[in-house]
């Protein structure tokens, strides 16, 4: 997946991408973190969202200092924690401590992240942590390739060719087991009929649904589906129609939102800029 690049969809619309670095400037706090909320204590998920979508943009990042040592003074403890400011910590140009390597060696030794798919109903997929593990490696330089984990997602590929627990496929699940997968070195090659169950789920108006042949569409599906389908060196089918969703999404504070109706987000914005880029490019 093409990640952290130039875009060139908002290039050619500079009000566009200003109102877009607009928004994530102006949810900075005085601390130097992020809170896609006004006046909100600042926290991690949105801090490496608020940065990672300027560096999509190709925007420099306000008070980045004070941004580092907020992000420093972070205290870690699960999965989520050490990813989301391991990734932003990375994005500011910080090396991490030892901290982050010893937590994803013993990690991936323990597979304490691999080996349960019950989630609370908040957690995306329960493939997301597992998806987090292998990419903090590849931050870190750890070598994350498991047979075990990889033996582990296949048992919850489906006949669909689609992956959930309990026998129930959905985008959600398919985009994160497929990502970990190639974070593993699996053969993707080898996922065809995974691609036939994100087809099914590509809606012929734009966009994704979370199973095939549902009827609405919301950013994160859009994303799951469009990024996905790039793992397995496949492409949207319907880009100008997805590109039309997408710029629906977008509020007048500049942030984009899960569908045309609904608060802006900075997980949203950044999936709304990531989907952008990867149809304009492709």
């Amino acid at each position: 997946m093409k990640e952290f690049t130039p875009m060139t969809v908002l290039a050619k619309d500079r009000s566009l991408t200003q109102s877009v670095i607009n928004y994530v400037v102006s949810r900075q706090n005085v601390d130097g973190g992020y809170t896609f909320v006004e006046e909100n204590d600042s926290n991690a998920q949105d801090t490496y969202y608020g940065l990672a979508i300027l560096k999509l943009l190709g925007s420099t990042f306000p008070n980045v200092d004070k941004t580092a040592e907020w992000l420093r003074g972070f205290r870690l403890g699960s999965i989520y924690s050490y990813y989301y400011i391991g990734k932003a910590l990375s994005l500011c140009g910080e090396d991490l401590d030892s901290r982050f390597q010893k937590y994803v060696v013993s990690t991936i030794a323990s597979k304490r992240h691999f080996g349960s798919v019950e989630v609370y109903i908040e957690v995306t997929s329960e493939f997301r942590a597992a998806h987090m593990v292998p990419e903090l490696a590849k931050l870190l330089d750890v070598d994350p390739t498991s047979n075990d984990v990889v033996a582990w997602l296949l048992e919850y590929k489906n006949g669909d060719g689609g992956f959930g627990a309990h026998r129930h496929s959905n985008i959600n699940s398919t985009y994160h087991a497929t990502a970990s997968l190639g974070l593993l070195s699996f053969d993707m090659k080898s996922l065809q009929d995974t691609v036939t169950f994100l087809r099914a789920c590509e809606n012929h108006h734009g966009g994704f649904t979370v199973v095939p042949h549902s009827f609405a569409p919301y950013m994160e599906y859009v994303y799951y589906g469009v990024m996905a389908l790039d793992a397995l060196g496949e492409n949207c089918r319907f880009p100008s129609q997805t590109v039309d969703f997408v710029l629906r999404c977008q509020n007048a504070n500049g942030g984009f939102a899960r569908a045309d109706l609904g608060i802006s987000t900075f997980e949203n914005t950044y999936q709304a800029v990531s989907i952008l880029q990867e149809l304009v490019s492709a």
